[in-house]
């Protein structure tokens, strides 16, 4: 008979780890709900939001209808969500509130990833500007529309606190014209943006690294940007390469490089638990406010993991990012979100109704963030054929 492993055990809940039974509660009062917690409701309002059906089809590096294999910012976050779902459950932390954060962080994307959100930039620019981690926290708090009592989702002050500073305090931003959204919320519901936010919200950000990283290898590998044996020397990536292949000589490449990615993913992951257990013990964190105010991470990686990651990222940055191919279809991408924004600013009626609506009564910088609210909430798809049938004239016949 085949050995058994013995059932894992979840380890018992962390001091600092966020306690639902205490959240600070939401901007608009709610009675709690039955049957889950104030974050595992905050997650389900989340997957259940229009700005969260779109990401199925919004770029993550390949647009969306390049293939069916390759990540989308609907399957980044999904794998985020779990990452940050197995380390916040091994580090005893509140792994609602770890998996809510991830599956919110990328509502705000626009279409065609960060070619896109650079578009939008330079349309903005007098406008009060873009800037995606901002239009995430418009779209839970304004955008979405789906309560007769308020509009957004009145997600938990936790939650909040999360999506804006999972990476670190934020009032060095907030002069942005772009953070203005951010400064209009905060004096009303006072989110802390001088601190640093829950570790539980520090998970989802290293999870987010850990994701993008690892799947980008293997896109980047399946499209054929870069070959499998480019990485062998390649830190980080390389020596699980090199054990993959010594284990397993005989697999197909398809295999190993899906081997590599795993045993990349299983090394970040106890690189980020281990020193997140020497900066707990180190900074004596014995309760969620010492997280705050620790002044830095206590989710991090170790310094040689940052280095290799960094190592990691200028790889990719020459070898895909800025690849021909993916340079192509960002050119292509930035065309029609400028056309259709230009278009949309100097001929506000060819808008939908409803959105024309909204566009009532507002001076130019009102408008110009409706018409860049329209456009920043489109998927991939809905935006091409948009700009096709504004542009093209043959698709009448």
């Amino acid at each position: 008979m085949a050995a058994t492993n013995p059932p894992r055990t979840n380890p018992a809940r962390a001091p600092f780890a966020e306690d639902p039974t205490r959240s600070r509660g939401r901007k608009v009062a709610e009675p709690e709900s039955r049957t889950r917690t104030p974050f595992a409701r905050d997650r389900d309002r989340i997957i259940h939001s229009t700005a969260f059906r779109r990401l199925k089809e919004k770029t993550q590096v390949f647009v969306a209808h390049e293939g069916d294999h390759f990540r989308t910012r609907l399957t980044h976050s999904l794998e985020v969500a779990q990452i940050a779902r197995s380390v916040a459950t091994a580090l005893g932390l509140d792994a609602d509130l770890a998996e809510t954060i991830a599956l919110a962080h990328d509502l705000g994307h626009p279409p065609f990833g960060h070619a896109g959100e650079d578009e939008l930039q330079i349309q903005m620019r007098g406008f009060g500007g873009f800037d995606h981690n901002v239009q995430t926290f418009r779209v839970v708090t304004k955008l979405e529309r789906r309560y007769p009592r308020f509009d957004g989702l009145n997600l938990t002050w936790e939650t909040l606190e999360g999506v804006i500073k999972h990476n670190g305090p934020v009032t060095d931003k907030l002069a942005k014209p772009s953070w203005s959204a951010i400064a209009e919320f905060d004096a009303e519901y006072d989110l802390r943006l001088s601190g640093w936010a829950s570790a539980e919200a520090q998970v989802a950000a290293l999870a987010d690294d850990i994701a993008y990283n690892n799947h980008d290898v293997d896109d980047g590998v399946a499209a054929g940007l870069f070959h499998l044996k480019e990485l062998l020397d390649v830190p980080l990536i390389g020596p699980h390469v090199h054990s993959a292949l010594a284990d397993y000589p005989d697999c197909d490449q398809q295999i190993i490089r899906l081997e590599a990615v795993r045993r990349m993913i299983g090394a970040m992951v106890d690189d980020v638990m281990a020193e997140t257990r020497r900066r707990v013990a180190e900074g004596m964190v014995d309760g969620p406010e010492d997280v705050r105010n620790l002044g830095h991470a206590v989710v991090a990686f170790s310094r040689d993991m940052a280095e290799d990651l960094a190592a990691l990222r200028a790889f990719l940055m020459e070898r895909m990012y800025r690849h021909w191919r993916v340079n192509r279809t960002r050119s292509q991408a930035r065309r029609i979100l400028a056309e259709m924004f230009q278009l949309f600013m100097s001929e506000p009626d060819v808008l939908p109704t409803e959105w024309q609506a909204k566009i009532q009564g507002r001076d130019e910088a009102g408008r110009a963030r409706v018409v860049c609210d329209y456009i920043a909430g489109m998927t991939d798809r809905f935006a091409i054929e948009e700009h096709r049938k504004l542009f093209h004239l043959e698709i009448w016949g």
